[in-house]
């Protein structure tokens, strides 16, 4: 539990959850074996299995093994994949993806957003009391529709030429339109791509394809639901950032626990061993996937489970805690909590991350503390192995995808849920992220560390709560300067004598504390809303 109560704080806790192994085509898994039909019988009993999709799959199940690396099968992967690709495969572009957690949305005015590759412009219809995504460019000139604005109807105008648009996407003002000119606002195509959206989990979600046919899609196919977010009984604050590295190694980073006491030591508690091998305290961890088909996969971790929901979901959650010795096991409430990473691919070599950390327990302290105050230690988290992760898809890109399994030795089970992860990826999805053409494949030069490390355009601007804070503050550090320079001034205006000894000593006090608090809110909000450089070497 002290661990979850870490997540609350200005940190991003790290509980150890279970990580999946993926196979991925060139190489055979050492991480997977066949189960025994006990193991089979006791997964679909499991209340996990009305969570998973495809009851129905015949894929087998998985457990995650140890083996040495001498020990790997000599069939050709070719072979293998050539058989699994007969099966069911994962369409990136038939599938729901989160934009933004509508509390970090402001409904007076458009927001642009990059998902899957696609530019779409996100606005608050109070026509229909819905919020709505386009297709963020204007169909007269291509101009950027988030940078227009909402007019007095509750339309969404261009401010390019002033052309206005109604929740569906259809045109109902052309400005330059005579009165005796055929109706062009009627025509197809001065219409905006309109795309099914719907809110769940706090989180607006939409269906990548404007086509008619996928209006009713929610009819037939929902986002992945988690309980828990939506539970008045838990706790459930969440945060976004956009991260400088692909959705792939966003994710594979978020299945493995193993590299948590290393790459954020002394800002995050774990588990201690009995005996420690380093300074940092790794320890074998004993992970293992239970079962992996097109719909992702299921992993255990003896205290915890967790999920892949593809493409974008990570859930991991405790088994029931029970009730202290001599508590009464019916009144004692077992605590629970959720770690949640929601990741969406943006483009490569960029992706976006939702977070939500809900628990049962200790709801007081989120109606004390403000959000931004937890978000400062998220981010902290987020950079102390940033730079790492921006690196290590330089080098995954230079060997290819497709080679990721011989250019990593992955020899333990520490590794199983980010070997799963491969796995799925290359078995259902093809590899990688279908950006349909829309890029060459080459990453960006690696920009400045300031620029790669920055907060504000990457969490600040959108966040409300963080943005609010950081605007505040600033307003503190004008006001306490204008004290000091007031008080000094005071001091030097006054005439020997008008002022008492002790009056003048308590203004000069004033102007000094004043000075040193305003630079040290400076530090603090450099710090903490712009930039942290990271060194692990002093750490």
């Amino acid at each position: 539990m002290e661990t979850m109560i870490s997540f609350s704080a200005p940190s991003f806790l790290h509980i150890p959850t279970p990580h999946e192994p993926t196979t991925p085509p060139l190489r055979k898994s050492m991480f997977f074996s066949t189960t025994t039909t006990n193991t089979t019988t006791q997964v679909t009993n499991s209340p996990l299995r009305s969570i998973v999709h495809g009851n129905k799959s015949k894929s087998k199940l998985f457990t995650a093994l140890s083996p040495s690396p001498l020990t790997e099968s000599s069939n050709t992967p070719e072979a293998e994949t050539e058989v699994e690709s007969k099966g069911e495969k994962f369409d990136w572009y038939s599938q729901w993806y989160p934009v933004m957690p509508i509390c970090d949305l402001d409904k007076r005015a458009p927001h642009g957003k990059k998902v899957l590759g696609i530019d779409v412009v996100v606005w608050w219809d109070r026509n229909e009391s819905a919020w709505k995504v386009f297709d963020d460019a204007c169909p007269h000139r291509l101009a950027p529709l988030s940078e227009g604005r909402i007019d007095q109807w509750g339309r969404l105008q261009c401010v390019y030429h002033g052309w206005c648009f109604n929740g569906s996407g259809d045109c109902k003002l052309i400005p330059q339109a005579p009165p005796d000119a055929p109706p062009f606002h009627t025509f197809k195509k001065a219409c905006v791509a309109a795309y099914p959206s719907t809110v769940q989990n706090g989180m607006l979600w939409f269906w990548p394809n404007s086509d008619p046919q996928y209006k009713d899609i929610l009819e037939r196919k929902k986002p992945p639901y988690i309980p828990e977010i939506d539970d008045p009984s838990y706790t459930s604050l969440m945060g976004n950032r956009d991260i400088p590295y692909g959705y792939e190694v966003l994710i594979e980073n978020l299945m493995d626990p193993a590299h948590v006491p290393y790459a954020h030591y002394g800002i995050m508690r774990t588990q201690k061993p009995k005996e420690k091998v380093d300074r940092e305290g790794g320890r074998p961890l004993e992970l293992a996937i239970e079962k992996l088909d097109v719909n992702g996969f299921l992993a255990e971790q003896g205290w915890s489970k967790s999920k892949f929901m593809p493409p974008c979901v990570f859930y991991a959650y405790s088994h029931d805690q029970p009730a202290p010795s001599g508590e009464n096991q019916k009144s004692s409430k077992q605590k629970k909590f959720s770690l949640i990473f929601v990741c969406i691919p943006v483009s490569p070599g960029k992706s976006r991350l939702i977070w939500c950390f809900p628990r049962n327990f200790g709801l007081w302290m989120d109606k004390i503390v403000p959000r931004w105050f937890f978000h400062i230690g998220q981010n902290l988290i987020l950079d102390s192995d940033l730079y790492l992760l921006h690196v290590e898809e330089y080098k995954l890109m230079e060997v290819g995808s497709a080679n990721w399994a011989k250019a990593c030795f992955v020899p333990t089970k520490s590794d199983a849920l980010v070997v799963g992860f491969r796995k799925w990826l290359n078995k259902y999805a093809g590899g990688q992220v279908d950006w349909r053409g829309k890029y060459s494949g080459v990453l960006a030069p690696t920009p400045p560390r300031e620029q790669l490390f920055d907060r504000y355009w990457s969490h600040v601007v959108n966040c409300r709560s963080c943005n609010r804070a950081y605007k505040s503050l600033n307003v503190a550090e004008v006001a306490l300067q204008i004290i000091c320079v007031a008080s000094i001034g005071i001091v030097a205006a006054m005439k020997q004598g008008t002022m008492s000894t002790f009056t003048r000593s308590s203004m000069v006090v004033v102007a000094v504390l004043s000075f040193a608090l305003s630079r040290w809110l400076a530090h603090f909000i450099y710090k903490n809303f712009r930039y942290h450089d990271y060194n692990h070497a002093f750490r």
